[in-house]
C-alpha cells in the first residue's frame, strides 16, 4: 500500500470518488458512505513518492486535484450512456421517489404492472403473511406451496431501459418487501413475529432477473454486464438460502465491478468458516478491494492472528486516518479481550470524529466488560445527542442501563433499536443476555436463535443458548450449542471451560478432561511443536508448562476428573500444578513432576512469584492433597498440608479435623513418621 505513487494514488482516488457517486445513484447509500469516507483518508497523493525519483518535487499529474468527477456517472458503453441520457427524467424521477421511502412509485416508473389490481373484497387484511419459500438450486427462488396453490405472475417484456434504471426499479422492489414484512411481523418478539415472514417480492425480481440474464447471453452482450444486476440476484438468492448460488452470482459482480462494496459485504456474510474464506478468495480479482474484503472477512470470523494486523498496518500507511481500518483494529483487540487497548483506539476515534456512530455499540460493549460506568454514561450520552433513532444508539443506551442493572429498560431499548433494524445482531444477542438475568429463560432462547439466524458465526448467541439451556437444566442441548460456540471459537478459553462443565454433568468425563485441557492450550500465547500437549489433548500434568501461568479454575476440574477414573497419581499431579499456580511460573521444578519434564516454553506469558496466592480452589487442592498423602501412609507431608491450610483461612475446620487425626496415628507409632 505505501509504495503507491503519486499517480496512481490520484488514479485510485479517482477511482473511489466514482465508485461512490455510482453507488449513491443506485441508492446503495451505506456503501456510498464507506467508500467516500476511504477516499478522503487516502494520504494526499502529493506524499506519495515519485518511481523515478523518491525524493524529487515533480509537478502533479494533469487533473490534480481531480476535477472531473461527475455529479452523475456515465457509462463508457454507448447503448447504456444512450439509455441513461434517455430516461434522465425518469430516472430523477425514481430516485426521488426513492429517497421519499416510496419503493412502490420508484418501482412502478420503470417497471409495468404484471398483475390486475387486486379487489379489496377478496383478500383480508389480516390474511397470513407468513407464507414460507424455498430455494431450489439452479431454479432461483420457488414457493414451498405446490405451484399450482400460487398464480404465477403473468410475464411481460420489458421495455428498454438501461442498467442503472432497471437496478434502481429491482431493487425498490426489493426494499418495498423488506418494508412490507417488517410490517407484518408487527412488534418485536410479538405473535406475529416468529421469523418465518418473508419478502414475497423476492420471485417476481428472482424471475426478471433470470429472464434479464437469459437475454443477454441470447444476445452475446454479457461482457458488457456492469455487476450490479449479479449482485442483486446474488443478495436474492442468499435470502432465499442458496448460498453457493448466491456466492457464484456474488464473485461474478466483484469481478464486473470491483468497486461494489455492498457485494463484498454479502458475500463476506455467507462465508461460514475460515476454509471457506481460503476457497473462494482464488477466485477473486487481484484489487484493493479484495485486501480490505479479507481484512473484514477475517474479523467477521473473529481472527485475530498478527497476519490480519500486519495487514492493518499495511493499508494504515495509504489510508492513515481511515476511521473504518482504526475502528477493525479495535475490533481485533476486542475478540481477543485487549479491552485496554481496544478502549485506547476507540476512544481516540471518537475525539476525531464524535459524530460517528458506526460500530460504538461494540465500544459500548468494551465499557460494559470494563466496568467502566462513567465512560459508558458519556458515550450514551453523546450518542443520543447526535442521532437517537439509530440502532446503535439504542444497544449504547441499554448496555449502560444494563451496568446500572436495570435490566427492563434496557430490554426496552435493545426491542427498539430492533424496531428500527430487525437485522441488528447486536441487539438481539444484548437482549437475549437481559432476559437470563431477568430469569426469562424462554425469551432468552427467542432472541438468541434470532441472533443465529441473522448470523450463524456469532459465538456469543451459540454460547448464550449453551448458558439458558445449562439453567434449564437441559445439558444435551446445551452440549450442542456450546459445541458451536467452542467451533467458531477455538482459541477462547470460556467456551471450552462451559464445554468440559458440561461433559461433566452428562457423565462423560473422557471428553470433559480433553476440553479443559483444550482450555489450557487456549489459555497460553504458545505451544512449543515438539511438545505432546500442544499436539493433543490427551497429555498428562508432566507434559504441561511450568514457567507459564496455568489457570486453577481448569486444572482442579482435571484432577478430580481422573479421580473419578481412579487415576489417582494423575489426579495427585494436576493438584500439585494447582498448589503452583499460588506462587506463579516456575515455582514448581521440572524435575518435581512425575511425569516427565517437556513443557511449553513463554517466557513473557509470566514472571516468577506472580501468582494467584492463596485461593479457596488451591486450598481445595491442598485438602486434597493432604488426604492423598495420609492415604499414602505419608503422614509427615500430609501434616504439614494440614499446617498450611489452618494458616490459610481456608477449609481450616477440616484441617484442624485431619490434624487431630493425624497427631493421634503419630503418637500411636511412637512419634515415628
Amino acid at each position: 500500500m505505501s509504495n503507491f505513487t503519486k499517480e496512481q494514488a490520484v488514479n485510485l482516488r479517482a477511482q473511489l470518488l466514482r465508485a461512490s457517486v455510482q453507488c449513491s445513484e443506485r441508492c446503495l447509500y451505506q456503501s456510498a458512505k464507506w467508500i467516500a469516507e476511504l477516499a478522503s483518508s487516502l494520504k494526499d497523493p502529493a506524499d506519495f513518492n515519485s518511481p523515478d525519483d523518491p525524493d524529487s518535487d515533480i509537478a502533479m499529474p494533469d487533473g490534480y486535484p481531480p476535477d472531473n468527477i461527475p455529479i452523475f456517472s456515465t457509462s463508457e458503453d454507448e447503448e447504456e450512456s444512450r439509455l441513461e441520457a434517455q430516461e434522465i427524467g425518469n430516472y430523477l424521477l425514481a430516485k426521488s421517489f426513492f429517497d421519499c421511502r416510496e419503493y412502490d412509485r420508484c418501482a412502478a416508473v420503470f417497471l409495468p404492472l404484471n398483475h390486475a389490481p387486486v379487489n379489496a373484497s377478496s383478500v383480508s387484511p389480516e390474511q397470513d403473511s407468513q407464507t414460507p419459500t424455498r430455494a431450489v438450486k439452479g431454479k432461483g427462488i420457488v414457493p414451498a406451496q405446490s405451484p399450482e396453490a400460487i398464480p404465477r405472475p403473468r410475464t411481460t417484456t420489458l421495455p428498454p431501459m438501461s442498467q442503472k434504471s432497471l437496478f434502481l426499479a429491482l431493487y425498490a422492489k426489493y426494499m418495498a418487501g423488506e418494508k412490507r414484512k417488517d410490517e407484518d411481523s408487527e412488534m418485536i418478539m410479538g405473535p406475529m413475529d416468529t421469523g418465518a415472514t418473508i419478502n414475497k417480492e423476492l420471485i417476481e425480481i428472482a424471475r426478471r432477473l433470470e429472464d434479464w440474464f437469459q437475454e443477454r447471453a441470447v444476445q452475446g452482450k454479457e461482457a458488457q454486464n456492469q455487476g450490479w444486476l449479479e449482485y442483486l440476484y446474488g443478495v436474492v438468492l442468499a435470502k432465499s438460502n442458496s448460498n453457493e448460488d448466491a456466492k457464484e452470482y456474488l464473485v461474478k459482480s466483484v469481478h464486473r465491478n470491483p468497486f461494489i462494496w455492498s457485494a463484498w459485504v454479502e458475500l463476506r456474510d455467507l462465508l461460514t468458516n475460515v476454509e471457506a474464506l481460503r476457497t473462494i478468495t482464488p477466485k477473486l480479482p487481484p484489487h484493493l478491494f479484495t485486501i480490505l474484503f479479507n481484512l473484514d472477512a477475517n474479523q467477521s470470523l473473529y481472527q485475530t492472528s498478527p497476519d490480519t494486523h500486519s495487514a492493518i498496518t499495511e493499508l494504515l500507511k495509504a489510508f492513515p486516518t481511515s476511521h473504518y481500518l482504526l475502528t477493525q483494529r479495535a475490533l481485533l483487540y476486542y475478540h481477543s479481550k485487549d479491552y485496554e487497548e481496544s478502549e485506547s483506539l476507540f476512544s481516540s476515534i471518537i475525539h476525531s470524529s464524535p459524530h460517528r456512530l458506526d460500530s460504538l455499540d461494540h465500544y459500548s460493549n468494551v465499557l460494559y466488560v470494563m466496568s467502566s460506568r462513567p465512560k459508558l454514561a458519556f458515550l450514551a450520552q453523546l450518542a443520543t445527542q447526535t442521532d437517537k433513532f439509530r440502532p446503535e444508539t439504542c444497544c449504547i443506551v441499554g448496555n449502560y442501563y444494563s451496568l446500572k442493572s436495570e435490566h427492563e429498560k434496557a430490554v426496552m431499548y435493545f426491542r427498539r433499536a430492533l424496531t428500527l433494524d430487525r437485522n441488528f445482531l447486536s441487539a438481539w444477542t444484548l437482549m437475549g443476555h437481559e432476559y437470563i438475568e431477568m430469569k426469562n429463560t424462554h425469551a432468552a432462547i427467542e432472541s438468541y436463535r434470532r441472533a443465529v439466524d441473522i448470523n450463524r458465526k456469532d459465538y456469543r448467541a451459540w454460547y448464550g443458548l449453551g448458558q439458558t439451556y445449562e439453567v434449564l437444566e437441559m445439558h444435551h442441548y446445551a452440549l450442542f450449542y456450546f459445541q458451536r460456540a467452542a467451533a467458531l471459537r477455538p482459541y477462547d478459553k470460556q467456551m471450552w471451560q462451559a464445554l468440559g462443565s458440561c461433559y461433566e454433568k452428562v457423565d462423560r468425563p473422557v471428553q470433559a478432561i480433553k476440553a479443559y485441557k483444550r482450555a489450557l492450550v487456549a489459555n497460553m500465547a504458545y505451544i512449543e511443536p515438539s511438545s505432546s500437549f500442544g499436539s493433543s489433548v490427551t497429555s498428562s500434568a508432566g507434559d504441561l508448562a511450568t514457567n507459564v501461568f496455568l489457570d486453577p479454575e481448569l486444572l482442579y476440574p482435571i484432577a478430580l476428573l481422573h479421580e473419578k477414573q481412579s487415576e489417582f497419581e494423575e489426579a495427585a499431579s494436576y493438584m500439585e500444578l494447582v498448589l503452583a499456580q499460588e506462587e506463579g511460573p516456575g515455582s514448581i521444578h521440572p524435575d518435581e513432576l512425575p511425569f516427565g519434564t517437556s513443557h511449553l516454553e513463554n517466557e513473557d506469558d509470566g514472571v516468577a512469584g506472580q501468582g494467584t496466592g492463596v485461593t479457596v480452589t488451591t486450598s481445595k487442592a491442598r485438602m486434597w492433597l493432604a488426604r492423598w498423602a495420609f492415604k499414602k501412609g505419608e503422614l509427615k507431608k500430609a501434616m504439614e498440608f494440614a499446617n498450611e491450610l489452618c494458616e490459610d483461612g481456608f477449609e481450616v475446620e477440616e484441617a484442624k479435623a485431619l490434624g487431630r487425626d493425624l497427631r493421634s496415628r503419630m503418637e500411636g507409632k511412637g512419634g515415628e513418621f
